[in-house]
């Protein structure tokens, strides 16, 4: 850099510091503060060492440096370069290289470049308001199913999905912790605080039996029929697996896969990508019975413990006609204090449960809820924050 250009430095720096905000790293004034200052005290010569103070002052997460050297290569790129790869590809006879996938958050830094567009300010719009009793956009949005959504509304319900907390009706464990308004009397403690008075008992030591939400372990089938109300039940997943500890994930379609350290990623794009990387069996069969074995063989004593909730997401259209499925429906539900099985197939009032797999689970779980829109989503947050229900299921037993 010369002399001319260090000049504006400090000013790049700040619109470097609103890409990255705009791109969704959490970077704010300190932090760009923190770089003019970082900057100062290395080679602004050196591209290297103005990369590292950069990224050492503004990513505060492993999983954000992808997104930075993006932004930073894009932002800081020589305004010359272009140019010369033009020349290198006349002379190497004008072949282009074949295309490469973009990397995770790509669309996202695009997105952030582009300036924001802002209408002529000579051009006067008119407010038309409705005057007519319709039903508002969000309502619409809350009870539409989400197979009848477009591109758009389904990003929309991504966006409201994201928002939404599960909070799970809290547990005493056998764990206790210091309170002076506990009811139980620690006398261990008591002694102890008494020999730094020469043995003088001044207060009663005393202790409160810990609480904490029971692990979440969800079950989610991905077959071809459950596929679509699977992509958007992820966004859910994936909020719920960043916002609370002890959270398991599992899909589902011809065979078993373990997500639970995918979702754990902090970005959902990269998450994302990171599951259709590890998960093979998208939008196939379903083998409901095999899967749900398995899961009691390999996976139950590792997640189950401690008064774990169970959330089955499928629509029981079992490929192998129900072979198993009871038997292994009932040692799931044996092994979890709650077992809540999640299927679409409830937006429809007339549904009957006639298919040999609906038949072979339902007896075997404590709640049948429906999963099909923003509202139904909501209600089962509300649910899973109240103590189980009783007597809920004894309709659709009676009809299996």
């Amino acid at each position: 850099m010369t002399a001319a250009e260090t000049g504006k430095l400090p000013h790049n720096i700040m619109h470097f510091a609103r890409l990255l905000r705009r791109a969704g790293l959490p970077v704010g004034p300190s932090d760009m503060l923190a770089a003019q200052q970082a900057v100062q005290l290395v080679d602004v010569g050196s591209r290297a060492q103005v990369r590292t103070a950069l990224r050492t002052t503004m990513v505060h997460r492993h999983e954000h440096e992808d997104l930075f050297h993006q932004a930073f290569a894009m932002f800081w790129r020589d305004p010359e370069a272009a140019n010369a790869a033009k020349a290198l590809e006349m002379l190497a006879g004008g072949k282009e290289p074949p295309p490469e996938k973009a990397p995770p958050g790509s669309r996202r830094l695009a997105e952030a470049m582009q300036p924001k567009r802002e209408p002529p300010p000579d051009v006067k719009q008119e407010e038309k308001i409705e005057a007519t009793f319709t039903v508002s956009e969000r309502e619409r949005l809350n009870t539409m199913d989400f197979e009848a959504m477009s591109a758009e509304e389904i990003a929309q319900a991504k966006s409201e999905i994201r928002k939404l907390a599960l909070p799970l009706d809290m547990r005493r464990t056998r764990r206790r912790r210091p309170d002076p308004s506990g009811p139980h009397t620690d006398l261990r403690a008591t002694i102890r605080n008494s020999l730094r008075h020469g043995g003088e008992i001044f207060d009663i030591a005393a202790t409160r039996k810990v609480e904490r939400p029971p692990p979440l372990v969800v079950l989610c089938d991905i077959s071809g029929s459950m596929s679509r109300y699977a992509q958007i039940l992820l966004h859910f997943l994936h909020a719920v697996a960043n916002d609370r500890d002890h959270v398991s994930t599992f899909l589902f379609g011809t065979r078993l896969s373990n997500i639970t350290r995918q979702l754990r990623h902090r970005d959902a794009e990269v998450a994302f990508q990171m599951v259709s990387h590890a998960v093979p069996d998208w939008s196939g069969g379903t083998r409901i019975g095999e899967a749900v074995e398995r899961f009691n063989r390999d996976w139950s004593r590792r997640v189950l413990g401690q008064g774990a909730v169970v959330l089955l997401v499928t629509d029981g259209l079992d490929r192998e006609g129900a072979k198993g499925l009871a038997e292994a429906m009932d040692r799931l539900h044996r092994s979890c204090s709650r077992l809540v099985w999640l299927n679409p197939l409830l937006r429809w009032d007339g549904f009957q449960p006639r298919s040999q797999g609906i038949r072979a689970m339902l007896p075997h779980v404590d709640e049948f809820r429906p999963v099909h829109n923003l509202a139904s989503l909501r209600d089962l947050v509300a649910t899973l924050s109240r103590p189980m229900p009783r007597g809920g299921m004894e309709r659709w037993r009676t009809a299996a």
